[in-house]
C-alpha cells in the first residue's frame, strides 16, 4: 500500500535533510517588497506624460482610485486635489473606495484622510505616500 506524505511531513523531512531553510525562505517576506511600504515611487501615467483622470471625475469629498500608477486623486474641498499612493502602509494591500470623506483599505479596515493621507482609523501606523500631481485645464497629471 502506498502512503502520500502530507505537506508538513513533507517539509520536515526536507529540513532533515538539510533543504528546509531555504525552501522555507523562500515563502517568506523580508518587508522589502515595493507594495510593502506604501511609498510611490513612479509619478508617471504611465502612456508619457498623458491625464491621469480629469478634474470631472473626482468627486468634491470623495476621489478616484487609479491602478496605475498605483494613486488615489482626492478633492477634499471644492478645486483642491490632492495625490497619494493607493498602497495602504499597513500591509501593502490596495485601497479600495471612500468611506465617509475617507479613503479605505479593505484588507484590515485602515482609513487614511482625503486631505492629507494621514492616518485616520488603523491598523495602519503610516500616512499615505504622498503623489505630485497637478492640473492642467481639465485633466490632472502627474507632477
Amino acid at each position: 500500500m502506498t502512503e502520500r506524505l502530507s505537506r508538513r511531513q513533507a517539509i520536515a523531512g526536507a529540513a532533515i535533510a538539510g533543504v528546509g531553510v531555504p525552501l522555507l525562505a523562500a515563502c517568506g517576506s523580508d518587508g522589502s517588497s515595493p507594495a510593502g511600504d506604501g511609498t510611490a515611487s513612479d509619478n508617471s501615467s504611465g502612456d508619457a506624460g498623458g491625464p491621469l483622470t480629469t478634474t470631472a471625475a473626482v468627486t468634491v469629498g470623495s476621489g478616484v482610485i487609479l491602478e496605475a500608477p498605483a494613486v488615489v486623486i482626492t478633492q477634499p474641498t471644492e478645486g483642491d486635489f490632492k495625490g497619494f499612493s493607493s498602497i495602504c502602509t499597513h500591509q501593502g494591500c490596495p485601497v479600495t473606495d471612500f468611506v465617509e470623506g475617507n479613503i479605505h483599505c479593505a484588507c484590515h479596515g485602515s482609513l487614511f484622510s482625503a486631505t492629507d493621507g494621514s492616518v485616520v482609523q488603523g491598523p495602519a501606523t503610516k500616512a499615505l505616500a504622498p503623489f505630485a500631481i497637478k492640473v492642467e485645464g481639465g485633466d490632472i497629471v502627474a507632477g
